[in-house]
Formats: structure tokens, sequence, C-alpha cells
């Protein structure tokens, strides 16, 4: 039963991070913005061909590969640590953005970014990639917790 909430959880933010994706496509022009937060945050339509920062652009195949592996290693990880539910959690929040983003990749080619923070310069991102980046960050503060526990 634990493992369907997780599931559930993958599911719910992959609809958010597809539905925010359509909503920006539909809403907004390529290339434009709209404000999201006045002097915060924008909601920017952009389509990233790449990776974060748009490394590795045109590299569908490597992008496809790597992702049928991370969520292979995931499938084992969510078996291996079936009873650990803060690394379920992480793993599925890294589950669900890898997921998001792949969809994207598999259907148009590119992923639909849209959040742009504009009090610093910092890449255009989108629910998956923030769903990639908290379960990485989560994930690396349990081992480095556990390691000061031993």
């Amino acid at each position: 039963m634990i493992f369907f909430s997780y599931l559930l959880l993958v599911l719910a933010l992959i609809c958010l991070d597809q539905w925010l994706k359509i909503w920006v496509s539909t809403n907004i022009a390529l290339s434009h913005s709209q404000h999201f937060i006045p002097g915060v945050m924008d909601l920017t339509n952009l389509h990233n061909y790449g990776a974060a920062w748009s490394m590795f652009q045109g590299q569908q195949l490597f992008f496809s590969i790597v992702t049928v592996v991370v969520i292979a290693g995931i499938g084992y990880c969510f078996w291996r640590f079936r009873h650990r539910h803060p690394i379920l959690l992480c793993l599925s929040l890294i589950l669900a953005g890898a997921i998001g983003n792949f969809i994207d990749r598999l259907l148009q080619g590119y992923v639909v970014d849209m959040f742009e923070f504009l009090p610093v310069n910092f890449p255009v991102f989108n629910i998956a990639d923030m769903c990639l980046t908290l379960g990485v960050i989560m994930l690396i503060i349990i081992v480095l917790r556990e390691d000061d526990e031993k």
C-alpha cells in the first residue's frame, strides 16, 4: 500500500508537469513571457533541445538511453529500499522528473521550460527539473546524515 502511495505521487507530479507545459505552450508564444510573480518570476515559453543549461543539444538518443537506465535503476532502488520512506520519497521525485522530461523528448524532441527566475541569471526550468533537483538534494542529505551517524 505504501508503494502505491509513492506511485500516485509520481503520477500526480508527472500530470502537473505535463499540464503546465501544455498550458504554457498553448497560452504563451514561443520565447515570450508572462508575469507570474512580478519582479521575481516570469512564465516563459522556451524549448530546450538539451539538458540543464541547454547542454548536449540534439543528443536525443543519448538522453533516451540515460533516462531508461535511470528509470531502471530507480525501479531497483524502489525494491531495495522499500522500507525506507525518506529514500522512497527522494526516488519518487527523481522518477517523476525523469519521466516528465522524457515524455517531452519522446513526443516533441525538446523539453518545454517555463520558470524564469528574474533576480539572477539562472536557466529557465520546469516542474520536472524541480522534482529532479529536489529529489537528488534530499537524497544527498540523507546519505550524508547516515554517514555522520556511523
